[in-house]
């Protein structure tokens, strides 16, 4: 029996060993747990990366070292609003960007109405903002004022004097010669001279107190007193300081400063009505821009500007004359002032069917925000300028997407300029002629770095 035994622990002494070995390590391991643990579960995370990243394959495929080729779909490119251009090199300016300001034309864009004589509002037709046409009824007054009144009652009764006068002399006229002394014809010539001319004099007064031609006209048929005056709204005023011939006029009621039933005196402010129609694009220059501007205010040439925080349709970019430049510099800010023809454009018009009133909407409204871009003498020749959404800049390289075919190759640009409006590239000859993306070319690198798989930078191709 102990020789059994001892045969058996001489063929199985090796694995005796190791399954006490295994039990040791289980229950150290089972113990120390907490240490090692973490270790594995990174380890078997990493081999799992490994394994997916060969399973998935690109969906693109890369064509010669350093360009990356990219297929879109119909509908990707609707999605990041593609478009493309063939490039053609071009000479580049290198502009100063200037802040700017849509202001009104002073004694140009307002038109105050005033009171033309002393009275009491009985009546306010337009409302605020409403569009008004020339002589469309604004304010109604009853008169008050007593020089207007005694002006009209002396008007009455010299035209009363006259009407007598002139009776007189008809029955003098009718009677048979020699009855009546000639004399006294000739003094009745003499009274009704006196009289004409009194009422030539009341109508001048009458004039100056604010009466319009066909009220004393009205008031010599009617022989009755003007109790009651309609302000009107005046004609469009004919402005010869400008080129524009095709402007669209249109008054629209800026403010009310009366309330019926108020007391008003002659000269008293009633509304302000404007016409937007050509505004002023304010600018505020540096000191070194003076003799710039001057050349082109002088010269009558354009400067280029473009609306803050606008649309980026290629309508919004104007080209407007420099009407003229200010002549000292503000001590504060130390800014030049300069000032632009801004034609404007009626961009909707409102019917209210609760007012049956009309409201216009202009295009470019004052305090609007600009961005003023003024050519320097620097100068780049025969140079490929693009817009800053068709070129990415991601740390010391720069791209563009070349179409080929339905496929877009990205190639390596050098960028010689750039600012928040153009991308000036040097032109090596490879990309004249060729087709562009002029705008998505971000989202196109983003696709491209994803299906690469590498890890995508956020702020990639961005200038903040």
């Amino acid at each position: 029996m102990s020789r059994l035994k001892f045969g058996w622990l001489k063929n199985h002494w090796k694995a005796l060993v190791w399954s006490s070995v295994l039990i040791v390590a289980s229950v150290a391991a089972y113990f120390t747990q907490d240490q090692w643990m973490p270790h594995a579960r990174d380890f078997l995370a990493v081999i799992q990366n490994k394994k997916d990243s060969k399973e998935v394959e690109p969906a693109t495929a890369t064509t010669g070292a350093g360009t990356d080729t990219l297929t879109l779909s119909p509908v990707a490119w609707k999605n990041i609003g593609l478009t493309v251009a063939t490039i053609e090199p071009t000479d580049f300016v290198k502009v100063v960007s200037v802040p700017a300001i849509v202001v009104e034309r002073t004694g140009r864009s307002q038109t105050e109405i005033t009171a033309p004589m002393t009275g009491v509002v009985t009546q306010v037709y337009p409302l605020e903002r409403q569009v008004i046409q020339p002589g469309v009824p604004l304010f109604d007054l009853r008169l008050t004022h007593e020089d207007v009144v005694t002006a009209q009652s002396d008007f009455l009764t010299q035209l009363q004097n006259l009407d007598v006068i002139n009776r007189e002399m008809a029955r003098l006229q009718n009677i048979s010669e020699g009855v009546v002394p000639g004399k006294r014809i000739v003094e009745q010539e003499y009274e009704r001279d006196k009289a004409t001319g009194s009422l030539a004099a009341l109508r001048q007064s009458l004039l100056l107190h604010g009466l319009s031609e066909q009220q004393i006209v009205n008031i010599e048929q009617t022989r009755n007193v003007l109790r009651n005056v309609t302000v009107v709204a005046p004609p469009f005023a004919d402005n010869h300081d400008h080129t524009q011939s095709d402007l669209e006029h249109q008054y629209h009621v800026q403010s009310i400063g009366v309330n019926r039933g108020q007391s008003v005196i002659a000269g008293q402010l009633l509304g302000v009505l404007a016409d937007h129609c050509l505004l002023y694009v304010q600018g505020q220059a540096f000191e070194g821009d003076a003799t710039r501007l001057a050349d082109a205010s002088r010269q009558g040439s354009t400067v280029t500007v473009v609306p803050v925080s606008g649309s980026d349709s290629p309508d919004d970019v104007l080209s407007l004359i420099v009407q003229s430049v200010s002549d000292q510099i503000d001590q504060n800010s130390r800014a030049l002032k300069f000032y632009l023809l801004l034609p404007n454009k009626l961009a909707d018009r409102e019917d209210s069917p609760a007012s049956e009133k009309s409201f216009v909407k202009w295009k470019y409204r004052p305090g609007q925000r600009m961005e003023v871009l003024i050519p320097t003498s620097d100068k780049l020749i025969n140079k490929i300028v693009l817009p800053p959404d068709a070129v990415v800049i991601e740390g010391p390289n720069a791209f563009v997407f070349e179409q080929n075919g339905d496929n877009f190759d990205r190639i390596d640009v050098h960028v010689l300029f750039r600012d928040k409006n153009s991308v000036v590239l040097e032109n090596d000859g490879n990309l004249v002629g060729s087709s562009v993306a002029m705008s998505g070319a971000y989202q196109m690198h983003l696709a491209l770095k994803n299906q690469s798989g590498g890890a995508i930078d956020p702020h990639a191709g961005h200038n903040h």
